[in-house]
């Protein structure tokens, strides 16, 4: 059976021509190729009929559009890929005598594009989760070339951009003017002393920060502690009023009782003897 696709052996990532299998091999220097009977997964959104080619691809669509039916038309969209390169149609003299006229007069006017350069193990992973390799690197590129997240997220953002599975390009100049933005040894020397002193001063504040917390903790135990010797104070005080009020009752009692005895005492005196 012909081959449906391009498996990257380094990556695992599917590709449905040589084309996509060479820009993959451009950003990523995979060069392990191999064809594969497997097809590219093509599910397509039965609202909108917006293409996915992967599982991942189209959970962001439902996550962004709500859309939850999708139609599996990757058997009906295969077909045996193409392992030749195409036939460049025959140049005649007089052809290369116009492009060169048309060269040299543009060669003033127009200046070099170039795919720019994004971090390849995130391409690699964008990939992996059925990205093509041009939306994965204008994702990148455009989303600060940072983390998958924001790649994945400025996908949902813009799956529906018409250029967003074309490789994105950047002026030869801009690239080579980034790309000479590196720091001399004085620079460097001066960015380390710096962060030194950002670090420094960071740590004085924290330093700062965790002396004011234990201030405020040691007034907190300060002010329970005071709380807690009053109520207790408090409470020592209340015995004392109810063992002084429980004393005086029982002084009370015992008067009584003695009264008691000597009314008896008493009437018993009073009574007269028989003659």
């Amino acid at each position: 059976m012909a081959g449906l696709s391009l498996r990257c052996g380094d990556c695992g990532t599917l590709f449905r021509s040589v084309e996509e299998a060479q820009e993959h091999a451009d950003l990523t220097s995979h060069a392990n190729f191999s064809e594969s009977t497997e097809a590219v997964l093509n599910l397509i959104c039965s609202t909108c009929g917006k293409p996915c080619r992967s599982k991942t691809e189209s959970d962001l669509h439902t996550k962004r559009t709500g859309h939850v039916d999708f139609t599996d038309k990757t058997l009906e969209a295969a077909k045996p890929i193409e392992l030749e390169a195409s036939k460049a149609p025959a140049v005649t003299s007089e052809d290369n005598a116009t492009t060169a006229a048309a060269v040299a007069s543009e060669s003033g006017q127009s200046e070099e594009m170039i795919i720019p350069e994004v971090d390849k193990k995130l391409l690699e992973e964008l990939e992996s989760m059925g990205f093509p390799t041009a939306r994965a690197t204008r994702a990148l590129h455009y989303s600060g070339n940072s983390s998958i997240e924001a790649a994945v997220n400025w996908v949902a953002d813009h799956e529906d951009d018409p250029d967003v599975d074309e490789m994105p390009l950047v002026s030869i100049n801009s690239f080579a003017e980034t790309s000479k933005k590196s720091l001399t040894s004085e620079e460097l020397k001066m960015k380390a002393e710096e962060l030194r002193e950002r670090a420094r001063k960071k740590k004085d504040e924290e330093e700062r920060k965790m002396e004011r917390e234990r201030e405020k903790e040691r007034i907190r135990v300060g002010k329970e502690l005071l709380a807690a010797k009053r109520m207790e104070e408090d409470n020592e005080r209340k015995r004392l009023i109810e063992l002084r009020k429980a004393e005086k009752e029982e002084e009370k009692r015992a008067r009584e009782k003695i009264r008691q005895r000597l009314e008896e005492d008493k009437v018993l005196y009073t009574i007269p003897y028989p003659t």
